[in-house]
């Protein structure tokens, strides 16, 4: 009898197996690869955030939460780029705690990962913020998207510590969330369907994504230090304006804490939660098997 092809979604016992095959297989990337991949998902969450940043534009006239999901939406691209055309993304491969947890990943691999990956994703989206400033898009719009993008990254920028961290789990709750959503997808059409309403969800609830922020503030610190004086005058600001704009605050401020509020959220709140409840018991079944064994009767 010929094996039938399911075309259903798989169901989430499934989706934690493959979870966890996945992080094996991403521990196991040479580390050209794990960067040169970092990299694009660094300038694939960047476009994102561009898409994000013109689509929001000039929106001050439509209520704040239509404003917010316009801007979720499109920003859904970044990771939709990363998942279909294939990239390694810091925040989604908090996943790999899965394969940690049954002792398939070690602690040194898990490390190398996520240290290799942050550092890729960190050049890709950097770049990609100095390059969208050499391209003057910010003097679109008479100088309202410039505008658009001090205002994004002055408010990120001026966060505390905490409210950093705590917006951070419930972004990275989300992301993790939408890429084990993936861990269920047959096709690219699925894949996409999954994506969009976590990551529109967390734009839109103003949840902070480290990644993203990798785009959002450099590209408002590189306009706020090398735009001309007819972009301050068209926009009627000064750079003294956006006084929570430095790069200390950018690191000490945001990226710190919300790369700590990531990690909690995307590795506890998802992957160890999902491990406990599909493969916690098959991980001690394979650590101890002799607890599978009947018991040996001598006569």
């Amino acid at each position: 009898m010929q094996d039938q092809i399911s075309f259903d979604a798989l169901m989430p016992p499934e989706m934690a197996g493959k979870a966890e095959n996945t992080g094996v297989n991403k521990s196991k990337l040479n580390s050209f690869r794990m960067f040169a991949l970092a990299v694009l998902a660094g300038a694939f969450i960047a476009l994102g955030a561009v898409f994000s940043t013109t689509a929001t534009t000039g929106g001050s006239a439509l209520p704040y939460g239509i404003v917010r999901i316009v801007g979720g939406l499109t920003f859904s691209l970044g990771l939709i780029l990363v998942v279909v055309a294939g990239a390694e993304l810091f925040t989604g491969n908090n996943l790999i705690v899965m394969a940690w947890a049954s002792h398939k990943v070690t602690t040194a691999q898990l490390l190398r990962n996520w240290i290799i990956v942050y550092l890729g994703n960190f050049i890709g989206s950097v770049l990609t913020a100095y390059m969208m400033f050499l391209s003057k898009q910010y003097l679109f719009s008479g100088g309202t998207l410039g505008l658009n993008a001090l205002t994004i990254a002055h408010t990120k920028s001026g966060l505390e510590f905490m409210q950093a961290i705590v917006l951070g789990i419930f972004c990275n709750a989300l992301v993790c969330l939408a890429v084990w959503l993936c861990m269920s997808a047959r096709s690219t059409t699925d894949r996409v369907l999954a994506i969009v309403p976590p990551i529109t969800a967390f734009v839109a609830a103003g949840f902070e994504h480290s990644i993203a922020n990798m785009y959002f503030i450099p590209a408002a610190l590189f306009i706020k230090a090398g735009a001309s004086p007819e972009f301050w005058t068209q926009i009627g600001k000064t750079a003294a304006d956006f006084p929570n704009l430095t790069w200390g605050n950018f690191f000490l401020a945001n990226l710190i804490p919300v790369t700590i509020g990531n990690i909690i959220g995307g590795a506890v709140m998802v992957g160890l939660v999902y491990w406990s409840i599909y493969l916690r018991t098959a991980a001690k079944t394979a650590a101890n098997p002799t607890q599978m064994k009947p018991a040996e009767h001598h006569p």
